[in-house]
């Protein structure tokens, strides 16, 4: 029965994250420097929430929109950090993670043989959508530019099947970050084109030098500009599950009939949780506490690297860094492999990011100083087998 099914469910293969992760399912004692999500606890007064809820029975379905109130909170939220205006009414949807956001995006936006601009090395969680739509990613090497997608490469690659252009900054997993200039100079290259942007910014609280610009506060872009958040990286909120997609009107009213039949509505526990979160604002003790912490791992980290010999950039923005391990003359898959069975470290091969993200390895810091000590002893210890 094989030959029955979907041919584009054939064609994604499993990550090489899910790789990595299914062979430290089976060792205990791993140093873990893959995980993508916080190791900081759902802060106390957003656990309180989701308590109270479910003692006060809030446990049927909500709108398939979402709570409203939860939609206010996250429309003043936006507006307060990044000056992005949206109507709670009709311009948001509250989604099952900012992974189903996507998913509802791009199902709505692309048509068979519609082509997706987005940088690469990029987050694997792209393409397999892109795919299953029938629709093809054209991936752009931002090697040579610090990870970063600029104008000229956007227009270099725009044919008249480009339905898209996919800008994830900070981004996962190089942690580099697009300067206001830089939106701005992408926004003025595709304002007067039939092209959608797709701007995932699920860690855009997580900037740690300059401010995250969205290029949704862009004059004239907001017409064809689609806007993924959440609260899952800024608020450790990862299981929680509750992501937005920010659009206009048109676009949200097609997003909302897709998720009607997909999902009914996002959890809701996790909504009325969501909620307490953004309604205490930005200032939160907490919140601004976890970003201080990851800077200091974030230099921590990009410190021992260097000091190891290995090229790589000081990341901007999300709880990612990824060195060039090219010097070892290994694959990037052969150096995650080696490293986990020989120092028990487990790290991200770059190949999972694209081809061009041979020669790297993604490191997350969303670890513990401790943990990310002894990753990094063993990093060391590892690479100086080669010299």
């Amino acid at each position: 029965m094989r030959h029955l099914l979907n041919k584009n469910v054939d064609k994604i293969e499993i990550s090489g994250i899910r790789k990595i992760s299914n062979k430290i399912d089976r060792s205990s004692d791993v140093v873990n420097l893959t995980f993508g999500q916080p190791n900081f606890p759902t802060p106390d007064y957003i656990k309180a929430a989701g308590m109270k809820a479910i003692e006060d029975d809030q446990t049927a379905y909500t709108e398939t929109a979402g709570l409203y109130e939860l939609r206010q909170a996250a429309c003043d939220y936006v507006k307060e950090l990044y000056d992005l205006s949206y109507n709670p009414e009709d311009e948001v949807i509250v989604t099952v993670g900012a992974s189903e956001a996507l998913d509802i995006a791009f199902r709505t936006i692309l048509d068979e043989g519609s082509e997706v601009i987005m940088p690469a090395p990029v987050y694997v969680g792209y393409e397999p959508l892109v795919t299953l739509c029938n629709a093809k990613s054209v991936l752009v090497d931002t090697r040579d530019n610090g990870f970063k997608l600029n104008a000229q490469m956007i227009e270099e690659n725009i044919t008249d099947k480009t339905r898209c252009v996919m800008l994830p900054y900070p981004s996962n997993p190089t942690g580099s970050i697009l300067t206001k200039e830089e939106i701005f100079e992408i926004g003025e290259l595709l304002r007067d084109k039939d092209i959608f942007i797709i701007a995932d910014e699920i860690y855009s609280e997580l900037v740690y030098e300059d401010t995250h610009y969205s290029i949704g506060a862009v004059p004239g872009l907001k017409e064809k500009t689609i806007i993924i958040n959440g609260v899952s990286k800024s608020h450790s909120m990862t299981g929680w599950r509750i992501g937005f997609a920010f659009a206009p009107a048109y676009l949200i009213d097609q997003f909302y009939a897709i998720h009607s039949f997909n999902t009914v509505c996002a959890s809701t526990v996790g909504q009325y949780a969501a909620t307490e979160a953004l309604k205490q604002g930005v200032n939160r003790e907490e919140i601004k506490s976890m970003k201080r912490d990851y800077k200091k791992r974030r230099d921590f980290v990009y410190n021992r690297l260097i000091e190891m010999g290995l090229d790589v950039n000081e990341p901007q923005g999300a709880f990612y860094i990824f060195p060039s391990i090219k010097k070892t003359g290994l694959s990037s898959e052969e150096f995650a492999s080696r490293l986990l069975d020989e120092e028990n470290i487990a790290v991200i091969p770059g190949s999972a990011f694209s081809k061009f993200g041979e020669g790297y390895i993604r490191i997350s810091f969303a670890q513990s100083t401790e943990e990310l000590q002894k990753g990094l002893d063993g990093i060391e210890r590892f690479l100086s087998t080669f010299k």
